[in-house]
């Protein structure tokens, strides 16, 4: 039975620290993130053995690259592992990163806008912890409501106020009656109008 091939010396980088202080590590792997890699180094360290020795040892630890190391000048990564972050579909490349669905309703008291309380979608800095989700339709009828404001810090007036007055324009227009146009001067039954004034 043929012996397994020993497993490649991870190569050397320069991992700084927060002191900044420099010291060659190991790279054990890398990893992409959503904006950033993130490289495995293995940093030099002691540790206690039995009775008083002390031993050699590596201390492991993921670090931000490039913010957190420095390549060595003539040593190859190209063989080092790596873990890409996975291809976006086409309809996420189009749709961009999702957010997520609905909104909550912060209660507000006193006068002046926003006295009913203000909109706001759910991942908003501003929006109260532990508040029900609101479905699209159920937040065009709190944002209807006189007094409630929409949290443009967030998004919620760009994405509700369109939709909400595109809905009060058409309800009301279908409520309400056609408009009846007075005759025009001069105008024919089955005919074109003649100008004012006209022969």
């Amino acid at each position: 039975m043929a012996d397994t091939p020993p497993e490649p010396e991870p190569p050397h980088i320069t991992v700084v620290l927060p002191d900044g202080q420099e010291v060659v590590a190991r790279l054990w792997a890398k990893r992409q993130v959503l904006d950033d890699w993130l490289y495995k180094v293995g940093l030099p360290a002691y540790r206690n053995g039995p009775g008083d020795s002390v031993e050699p040892a590596e201390y492991r630890v993921w670090v931000r690259a490039p913010q957190h190391v420095r390549p060595v000048k003539g040593v190859s990564y190209e063989q080092v592992p790596t873990e890409y972050r996975p291809k976006p579909s086409v309809v996420d490349q189009v749709l961009g990163p999702h957010r997520p669905s609905g909104w909550v309703m912060a209660k507000a008291g006193g006068r002046g806008p926003g006295r009913g309380g203000v909109v706001h979608a759910i991942d908003c800095e501003e929006a109260p912890g532990g508040a029900p989700v609101l479905t699209l339709e159920r937040a065009l009828d709190v944002a209807a409501q006189p007094g409630v404001r929409l949290c443009s810090l967030c998004g919620a007036a760009a994405e509700l106020d369109p939709c909400s007055a595109g809905s009060i324009e058409a309800s009301t227009a279908d409520a309400r009656p056609a408009a009846v146009m007075p005759p025009v001067a001069g105008a024919r039954e089955g005919g074109p109008a003649r100008p004012l004034g006209g022969r």
